[in-house]
């Protein structure tokens, strides 16, 4: 029987990590996988929607011009967009097979990939099935990273076709005349953003609550749901779903509207996007008795799992499921194993974007969020028009909103950015919650300029009480607030 120091079940993002952290502590590795190698960070997930978002955008912001300068609209094809998408997709995907066959080819006794499944039939003992069969092996530490799936409603036909989960949409050989989105989300939303911005398919989207993107605060929101209902996106707001099915070839639907009353609606296509679960199935980790949650995540104490010497990364775990968390535990779980960290993970100043229009990134806090939690805290927003690298780039809708700490010390709870560039505007913040500092440090930075980061500049100078421009002067772009004892105090 083969023995490893270290065996990664699953090579998404976190698999992946782990195994080359564990490769500069200069471990034996066994890497397994049954599927592709980058899992949902690269197919029908981050990568992939991503560069379609990015198709999409560019190709609504020149037709914008061209309406501008009254010039006809060019013609797009559903084909070439996803020959783009998957020309992205399979360039990330050879880069990381020739980085591991580097690696493998560099370390032959102490690095083996398998193409396979892998099931746990003991604490450090690992069968593998593959084409050529099954063996045994040892183990000293494993590493679960087999990622997660969408999920699926039982009363709902999914045929990957009609009904599509974001499993479907790369099977799509024509933009949908219409298409209704089941859940509003970020994933339901950025798919909504996508459509609408090609301008060829009448968008729906369903949302259970009053507004979109219920865990986000109203404002946020607000800009969002704007800008897709003139794209054309019809909202239904707290709408239950009562029937989705396929009608001669079509998706029909039947909504309950809050009145009681009920509306059959038609589309062409169909996109059920309620969230992901994890992939647990033929692990072995339930006839361990490995602790799981009751929707089957596996729960973890700082990566590592009721059986000490097995460890969770990942969306199997119940934690933040982004690509970038992902990676950061596979990394942490081989230091917990083989090192010592300066620290347990911290899930605080995890940086997010949403791709939407405009785009939206943030950091740690939300006001909903502190206000659930009880807090104090003072608020700064700071609109867009007020930022010269805005109105150059004729751009100027978004605003930064960064909330503090209500004492003398003003420690950054958190940080929403809504526009352009906003994704790149965020990460000194992010350090700030990180060494849970106030916001001195930022206020007399020197920033580059015109640049979009000189909004979040002048938001804490209004905190400082030292802006250029008066939120008391300037109050329909600036506001300065505290939020005491469940109400505002300006």
């Amino acid at each position: 029987m083969e023995k490893y120091d270290l065996c990664v079940i699953g090579c998404g993002p976190s698999g992946y990590a782990a195994a080359m952290r564990a490769v500069d502590f200069n471990k034996s590795v066994l890497l397994v996988e049954r599927d592709r190698i980058g899992g949902a960070g690269i197919y029908d997930g981050a990568l992939s929607s991503k560069t379609f978002w990015e198709i999409s955008k560019e190709y609504s912001s020149f037709c914008k011009k061209m309406r501008h300068y009254g010039l006809e609209e060019p013609v797009v094809h559903f084909k070439n967009v996803l020959q783009e998408v998957n020309a992205a997709v399979f360039e990330r995907s050879d880069q990381l097979e020739e980085h591991l066959k580097l690696v493998i080819q560099q370390r032959p006794e102490a690095f083996r990939f398998v193409k396979g499944n892998a099931h746990l039939i003991g604490t450090n003992e690992i069968e593998l099935e593959t084409d050529s069969g099954k063996e045994k092996v040892f183990a000293e530490n494993v590493i679960i990273a087999t990622g997660s799936r969408p999920r699926k409603i039982p009363s709902i036909t999914i045929d990957e076709d009609i009904i599509m989960t974001s499993d479907g949409i790369s099977s799509l050989k024509e933009f949908p005349e219409s298409l209704v989105i089941l859940g509003a989300g970020v994933i339901g939303c950025e798919f909504a953003t996508i459509f609408s911005n090609f301008n060829k398919t009448k968008v729906h989207v369903i949302s259970k609550d009053d507004r979109i993107l219920p865990f986000e605060d109203p404002d946020l929101a607000q800009v969002i749901e704007a800008n897709l209902e003139t794209n054309g996106v019809l909202i239904h707001r707290q709408s239950k779903l009562e029937k989705m099915e396929i009608v001669d070839g079509r998706v029909e639907y039947i909504l309950e509207h809050p009145d009681g009353s009920k509306e059959v609606y038609h589309a062409e296509k169909a996109l059920v996007s309620v969230g992901r679960i994890p992939n647990i199935e033929n692990t072995g980790l339930r006839e361990l008795d490995v602790e799981l949650s009751a929707a089957g995540h596996i729960v973890d104490n700082d990566t590592q799992t009721s059986i000490t010497n097995i460890y969770a990364v990942g969306d199997i775990t119940a934690d933040i499921a982004l690509v970038n968390v992902g990676e950061l535990e596979g990394r942490h779980a081989v230091e917990k194993i083989y090192g010592k960290p300066k620290r347990q993970m911290l899930y605080e100043n995890i940086s997010t974007i949403m791709f939407l229009n405009p785009e939206v990134a943030g950091v740690g806090m939300n006001e909903q969020q502190a206000q659930k939690a009880g807090l104090n805290y003072r608020l700064a927003s700071y609109d867009y028009r007020c930022i010269p690298r805005a109105v150059a780039m004729r751009n100027t809708q978004g605003f930064f909103k960064i909330l503090v700490t209500d004492d003398e010390q003003m420690r950054v709870l958190g940080l929403r950015a809504v526009g352009e560039h906003a994704s790149s505007a965020i990460q000194a913040v992010a350090l700030l919650i990180a060494t849970k500092k106030g916001i001195d440090e930022l206020a007399e930075l020197i920033h580059p300029h015109p640049s979009i980061i000189e909004g979040i500049q002048e938001c804490i100078r209004m905190l400082l009480g030292k802006s250029i421009y008066k939120p008391y002067i300037f109050q329909q772009f600036l506001h300065c607030k505290h939020y005491r004892d469940g109400q505002y105090v300006d």
